[in-house]
């Protein structure tokens, strides 16, 4: 028997921010349940070094990783812009930009039994499957609080992915969908 979820159970909604069509509907639905839940909403954008740590390692830039972690937390706030046209001024907001692989920063953001984890379930192609089940796939095993995935937007799953890859769609979606 499933119980309902109040807001006495649940203290914070975390939630996985990329700027994708799909990360900006998790953004929505996690919005809603902050709402709902009368719940602190955790945005959280992981972001990593392109090349990795060891690129890092070699090239002793601080200054390089500092305007990566200015533009991680540039895109999060963008993404406010973009999927919600602002920062909801009637939930507690904290966003966090934390440097990672983004299965590992989710789980490790949303560490409390009280918390509720939510990220886009992204499209359900082969090559982004294989690209991004590695993250719902660990958020699901390692998460210790309940866990949701939020489908794609509908028009998202209507364009064919060929033609997706070719024109950049997601940022084409994104413009299709949130025009003014």
């Amino acid at each position: 028997m499933l119980r309902s979820v109040s807001s006495k159970i649940i203290g914070r909604v975390v939630v996985g921010v990329g700027g994708s069509p799909g990360s900006l509907e998790a953004l929505r639905y996690a919005l809603g349940q902050a709402r709902r839940l009368e719940a602190t909403l955790i945005p959280v954008l992981a972001w990593q070094v392109p090349g990795g740590d060891m690129q890092t390692r070699r090239v002793a830039v601080p200054e390089y990783v500092r305007i990566l972690r200015e533009r991680a937390q540039q895109e999060l706030l963008s993404a406010f812009d973009e999927g919600l046209g602002g920062l909801p001024q009637d939930v507690r907001v904290e966003p966090w930009v934390i440097r990672g692989p983004s299965g590992p920063v989710l789980v490790e953001a949303a560490d409390r039994v009280n918390d509720l984890l939510i990220f886009g379930a992204g499209r359900r192609g082969r090559i982004r499957h294989a690209l991004r089940a590695g993250t719902a796939r660990y958020c699901l095993s390692h998460a210790t609080c309940p866990v949701i995935a939020v489908p794609p937007p509908t028009l998202q799953s209507q364009i064919p992915s060929q033609l997706r890859l070719r024109l950049g769609t997601d940022r084409l979606l994104h413009e299709l969908t949130h025009s003014h």
